[in-house]
């Protein structure tokens, strides 16, 4: 498994419909990523200037809504997994 660090967190997105409303088949590389996300893994939180740590909001199995360009650059492959690293910080909310 991945081991974040810091405030890095780990998500696996949801698979997003690859067709539109009218039914015209996009291609995978045209459509948009999901937004919406699992917290697979965190990191121990940020460190402040006094040496303390800010401990991450999410948990792991936490359902979470990203910023519309959340972790764009930073997918991983990892044990045939597509994953997105991201920062807290990217993160907008927590579905109930």
């Amino acid at each position: 498994m991945l081991k974040p660090i810091g405030d890095k967190i780990v998500v696996k997105r949801e698979e997003k419909n690859n067709t539109t409303e009218s039914g015209i088949l996009l291609a995978k590389d045209t459509k948009e990523k999901s937004r919406i996300a699992t917290v697979v893994a965190v990191g121990k939180g940020r460190k402040c200037h006094d040496g303390s740590i800010q401990e991450i909001e999410v948990k792991v199995g936490d359902k979470v809504f990203l910023s519309h360009y959340a972790g764009d650059n930073d997918d991983v492959t990892y044990n045939g997994e597509e994953l997105t690293i991201v920062d807290e910080g990217q993160i907008l909310a927590v579905i109930e």
